[in-house]
């Protein structure tokens, strides 16, 4: 059958390969020249599915009190007269107690999981290349009480079988050799072995292209209006260049998707909240991270691509304000010259932000909606890159009529009704 999928960040592109691969005639359409130019342009650059975690936790909300004062803050609200803004932190909020932590967080392992997994299938199907490495991220504390509250993590990365290290400063120092040269800045980490890293905007156009090469179709420069039903179907897709119709129809347009969304009578909680990169070359091999370093402290992503150091971070809740503010700037800049001082160049950055799409509780949304032939593959946060190859494959079996093989049931936007 014809599916029509809406967005080709990496979310939109994955899951038009994987419809494509599942025997579907496919078309992509998005507002933007080409593929990944929004929040899959320069993200932190990690696939971690150890790293797997909801926002909204036990504490999060006296630490948010914190970051807000902190002058390196990773937290930033910049209020506005905005419903949706103020009934999205309020659901985050009852989020954050540990028994829905719990339930959030093992939604989102499984998921994350299967996608790594999926992703190193796809590269060894069609050796796809992307700036990759497959050496673990290093969760790295500043302080004991930082080292001393991972216990709840470490319990569901056992449940669910995730292979981790809990480090000393010589066990991080053994992981990140250039970590040595601020030995005294940190007192231990989390390593998860088996996360990788990756250039997000080169695996998504590399991938559309081998989309194409399968007979995917690409309808760039193409405003999205709306979606318009009959009799509780999808009818067509209404765009700058006309109707589209198919049989089926995928949103993974991240943020926006509620535009679409809400004129139809479908709510989602999506909103966007707003990170930061910078991306600076290396100048010196061994003063430069081997693979992906989190800053907890700072909630700072430090990120190995190719010849070049991406330092990714922030929560500024916004809107859809995409100003670039220096001072988010001075947070990347001050976590990767304080804990990788002779690695990159840091007079030398290129600045971007992009909106990553959240859900208040953390796990995507992804599966079928009440609209027959309406399909959702959104809402993943940060971890776009790191569950798209994942979230691609499931909602291409979900609309094939296929089991998926990772249960998505826990992701379905039924459990917000």
């Amino acid at each position: 059958m014809k599916v029509l999928v809406l967005g080709s960040g990496v979310i939109g592109v994955t899951t038009a390969y994987y419809l494509s691969q599942a025997g579907h005639e496919v078309e992509v359409v998005d507002r933007r020249d080409g593929p990944a130019l929004e929040t899959s342009f320069a993200n932190a650059g990690e696939v971690s599915p150890g790293y797997s975690s909801p926002w909204a936790g036990p504490g999060v909300p006296v630490k948010a009190i914190k970051w807000l004062t902190m002058r390196y803050g990773p937290l930033v609200v910049r209020p506005a007269f905005d419903p949706h803004m103020w009934s999205w932190l309020f659901r985050m909020l009852r989020n954050c107690t540990s028994a829905r932590y719990a339930v959030n967080k093992a939604r989102m392992v499984p998921i994350a999981e299967y996608s790594r997994d999926t992703l190193r299938a796809l590269r060894a199907d069609t050796g796809i290349r992307y700036d990759e490495r497959a050496q673990g991220t290093l969760q790295l504390f500043r302080t004991q009480k930082q080292l001393d509250g991972i216990g709840g993590d470490v319990e569901v990365l056992k449940r669910f079988g995730v292979p981790f290290e809990v480090l000393d400063p010589a066990g991080c120092i053994a992981a990140e050799p250039a970590l040595a040269n601020v030995r005294g800045k940190f007192v231990g980490g989390l390593r998860l072995p088996g996360d990788e890293t990756g250039d997000c905007q080169m695996f998504t156009e590399r991938l559309a292209a081998l989309a194409a090469g399968r007979g995917v179709t690409f309808r760039f420069g193409t405003t999205i209006q709306r979606i318009a039903t009959a009799g509780g179907a999808v009818d067509h897709v209404a765009t700058s260049a006309g109707a589209l119709k198919a049989d089926a129809y995928v949103v993974a347009l991240g943020s926006y998707s509620p535009f679409l969304l809400r004129p139809i009578g479908i709510s989602i909680p999506v909103y966007p909240v707003k990170g930061y990169s910078i991306t600076v070359p290396v100048i010196e091999e061994a003063g430069a991270p081997a693979s992906t370093v989190m800053d907890e402290t700072y909630k700072v992503a430090i990120t190995r691509l190719g010849n070049r150091i991406r330092a990714g971070g922030t929560a500024e809740i916004s809107g859809f304000d995409l100003r670039l503010h220096e001072s988010r700037k001075a947070t990347l800049l001050h976590s990767v010259g304080d804990l990788f001082p002779r690695g990159g160049r840091l007079d030398d950055v290129k600045f971007w932000c992009g909106l990553r799409p959240m859900t208040p509780d953390g796990p995507p949304v992804i599966g079928p909606t009440p609209v027959r032939g309406l399909y959702l593959n959104t809402g993943h946060g940060t971890l776009g890159w790191t569950m798209s190859c994942g979230s691609g494959r499931v909602i291409a079996d979900i609309v094939s009529g296929a089991t998926p093989e990772v249960d998505a049931r826990p992701l379905a936007m039924t459990r917000y009704a």
